[in-house]
């Protein structure tokens, strides 16, 4: 693994936190996966950073040199993303969008409609199914815009001088095999997949707890979960051997049915992203204005959402 800043900052919110609870708390993640991360940093530096106690965490020799230039470096990026949000905004700087995504449709339908408004500006993409690390890239000036996702209400990733907008609210549905037994199904009550096995793509949000919390309201625990990317996940569903959450955008696919979780206990909301001292006013506005457009593109090609949503028009 390579070090980067994002894991000095990890770092730094331990020391100042004195404690992995509390870091996790301070930095929106479930302990058990800080401590992942703190391992794969520590393997990467070569040796333990922090002795555990029982009061908390203290930092080692080597932890102390880490921080010592944490002090140095990190000041050092916000000195540069300063200057580069300057440099931005100077005539000198070419039109150009670097955007970043988390992995689905909505990325690839901005990147069109840009395109289409902005033929001249160049466009290129990052993907990434971390909404962290989306926000790092863009904190750290190495993406323009960036399209993430939360849980339902929860929070958009923490990081000084984003700004985040609301493109829209997606209900989770249910991916099955078409020969599922519920695959004619209008909706999908969630306890009707307790003996299922199940996929989905990776995140370091909430998600995960809000599905585990929403399955045990409905009386079971998972029996397991395959996390892998988006094409593993299609295939596991696609043979039978699992189903998979999706948002309602998800686009149809051979082989696949998917279907509304009765009641709604799942919502993921998309967002919209950048720094404010890079980007104007007019150019943030004109982005998420795409994005609506993309997205309203990609929602209407889901037959199964617009089903849905046709089903709640009030007459």
């Amino acid at each position: 693994m390579e070090l980067e800043l994002r894991h000095l900052r990890t770092v730094r919110a331990i020391a100042d936190a004195g404690s992995l609870t509390r870091a996790a708390t301070a930095l929106g993640l479930a302990q058990p996966a800080l401590s992942a991360q703190l391992k794969r940093i520590e393997r990467a530096l070569g040796g333990e950073l922090f002795e555990r106690g029982r009061h908390g965490v203290r930092a080692t020799a080597l932890g102390e040199l880490v921080l010592e230039r944490t002090r140095v470096v990190l000041p050092a990026v916000t000195e540069l993303q300063q200057e580069a949000a300057r440099f931005a905004r100077s005539p000198r700087a070419t039109a150009s969008f670097r955007l970043g995504g988390t992995h689905g449709p909505l990325l690839g339908a901005l990147v069109d409609r840009l395109a289409d408004v902005l033929p001249d500006a160049g466009v290129t993409t990052c993907a990434s199914w971390s909404e962290r690390q989306l926000a790092d890239l863009l904190a750290e000036g190495r993406l323009d815009f960036a399209l993430a996702g939360t849980c339902g209400s929860a929070a958009p990733p923490r990081a000084e001088g984003l700004v985040w907008r609301e493109v829209a609210v997606d209900p989770v549905f249910v991916m099955v095999p078409e020969g599922h037994a519920l695959a004619a199904a209008h909706e999908v009550g969630l306890g009707e997949l307790a003996e299922e096995q199940w996929a989905c793509v990776p995140g370091d949000g909430c998600f995960g707890d809000c599905f585990s919390a929403s399955c045990a309201r409905a009386g079971f625990t998972p029996r397991r979960m395959y996390e892998t990317d988006t094409s593993s996940v299609v295939h596991l569903v696609q043979v039978g051997r699992a189903v998979g959450l999706c948002r309602a955008t998800f686009p149809s696919t051979p082989g696949i049915v998917t279907r509304p979780l009765r009641g709604t206990p799942l919502a993921w909301r998309h967002l919209l992203g950048w720094h404010a001292l890079t980007q104007g006013a007019d150019t943030a506005a004109t982005v998420l204005a795409q994005a609506h457009m993309a997205y309203a593109e990609v929602a209407a090609r889901s037959d199964s959402y617009t089903a849905w949503l046709a089903a709640r028009r009030v007459p």
